[in-house]
């Protein structure tokens, strides 16, 4: 679009991003790479001082705004300036430039028509801590609807817009909506021109049905002023639609019948609280946006999601401080004790687990042919011939040995046990002395030779 006008000096206008009856918005950048964000208010102020009714409205919102960002939150847009346009004198309101679509956006194609419950709990938790935090500074936005909440597509949190409404009079307001708000968002007081805190809590539980139904309860069908008013009433009059039914009739086709099954699984908490927040009458409805942020975390940290778990909860309160419950309670764990002692197993047995008594099986196999070779080949300290050079064949030795038995040899034998071995090749002889293995037996001393009483003789 076009640039028409100036805003002001230092604040470059780059065309608008959207236009309506309340005003229209227009990305400007400022001098450098800021770009921001301006809403401009469509009432003229046609003289800058406090005589102006206008201007002084103006300037006194304007403050509240102020006190908005002074404890900066992740989920409400900064405001970083405001004043009047150079052209055509108009109010403006200069915020930061979210990058990244908004909830409207984000349920048309190539998108899905509903959101997850994983994502609508976020954005649930996300915009009350916003409208806790307006609201705790006395600021009401007046203007809740899908296109006023971006997701931030650099810091992936869901970001309150636009405090358009929320720097005009009552009577500039109640002109505002009653020719071009957004009537499918609007609470049931704002068509007698009032704006309470519980008027952002009825639009923040439209866009939670809005998400989860895939279309607002009250759909404006036309922009004609009859297609209007019937929303004006069904929102004074008709009870909200079946959440759950128009959710899986916009369940999208895509999606696995497991995953189908389990989107259809919403909390009931969740369905709990957009009902309250719909109520009809404003002190029906939760006090404010502290208390409805207050009940997404009691209900978020105390796993309310778990039907199982808050029943157990109540159980064991109920134990603590009902004395009859109590004594039921342990008179029960009493016979549920007996009866396991009663089916538990003799105290004579012991029971040990199948692989641990295949283990046992084999390490006594193993045992007993140990037993069995030791017995084979060492009873009485007798050693078969052979026994000596299956062992050296086994540590690899290939030497000649001459294996002696003690039982064997005569009592004139020399003492000396080792015979010089010749190699056969060509290099000069070497005498190598090599000694036999002797049996690890226990000589008789009553029969041993005094002259082999020195075996390291040579």
């Amino acid at each position: 679009m076009s640039k028409v006008f100036t805003i002001t000096e230092g604040l470059e206008n780059l065309g608008a991003l959207r236009t309506g009856g309340q005003g229209s918005v227009y990305k400007a950048r400022r001098i450098g790479p800021l770009i921001t964000a301006v809403k401009l208010i469509p009432t003229p102020i046609y003289s800058e001082n406090e005589d102006d009714k206008n201007y002084r409205n103006f300037l006194n919102e304007v403050e509240k705004l102020k006190r908005v960002n002074q404890q900066p939150n992740p989920n409400v847009v900064k405001i970083l300036s405001s004043g009047v346009t150079e052209s055509g004198s108009f109010p403006y309101i200069e915020m930061e430039y979210i990058e990244g679509p908004d909830l409207e956006e984000l349920l048309k194609p190539p998108h899905d028509k509903i959101f997850t419950i994983k994502e609508v709990i976020k954005v649930a938790d996300q915009l009350a801590c916003a409208l806790s935090h307006c609201h705790n500074v006395g600021v009401r936005h007046g203007d809740i609807k899908s296109n006023n909440v971006k997701f931030n597509i650099h810091s992936g949190n869901y970001v309150l817009l636009d405090f358009g409404l929320a720097v005009m009079s009552d009577e500039q307001r109640r002109t505002s909506l009653r020719n071009a708000g957004a009537i499918e968002f609007m609470a049931p007081e704002q068509n007698e021109g009032r704006m309470l805190f519980q008027t952002d809590v009825y639009s923040y539980g439209i866009i939670l049905f809005e998400l989860l139904a895939g279309r607002v309860p009250f759909p404006l069908n036309d922009n004609g002023e009859n297609a209007r008013n019937n929303v004006r009433l069904q929102h004074i009059e008709q009870p909200v639609p079946n959440l759950l039914a128009l959710r899986k009739e916009n369940m999208p086709e895509s999606w696995p019948e497991d995953k189908k099954a389990m989107e259809m699984q919403v909390p009931d908490w969740l369905i709990a609280l957009i009902n309250k927040c719909l109520a009809k009458k404003p002190e029906q409805r939760y006090a404010d946006g502290m208390a409805l942020h207050e009940a997404i975390n009691e209900h978020s940290i105390s796993g309310g999601t778990n039907a199982e778990l808050q029943a157990e909860n109540d159980r064991l309160r109920a134990l603590l401080y009902d004395p009859v419950a109590k004594s039921k309670a342990q008179a029960e764990a009493s016979r549920a004790f007996a009866a396991e002692e009663q089916q538990a197993p003799s105290s004579d047995m012991v029971q040990i687990s199948k692989p641990l008594f295949v283990v046992m099986m084999i390490l006594l196999v193993g045992f007993m042919g140990i037993a069995g070779y030791y017995t084979l080949f060492y009873h009485n300290g007798k050693t078969p011939e052979n026994t000596g050079q299956f062992a050296d064949t086994l540590t690899g030795k290939n030497d000649t040995t001459i294996h002696t038995s003690s039982g064997e040899q005569d009592n004139n034998t020399s003492s000396e046990n080792t015979v010089p071995v010749q190699p056969k090749t060509d290099t000069p002889q070497v005498n190598r002395e090599i000694k036999p293995k002797v049996p690890e037996t226990i000589p008789d001393t009553t029969q041993t030779d005094t002259s082999n009483s020195n075996p390291d003789q040579q």
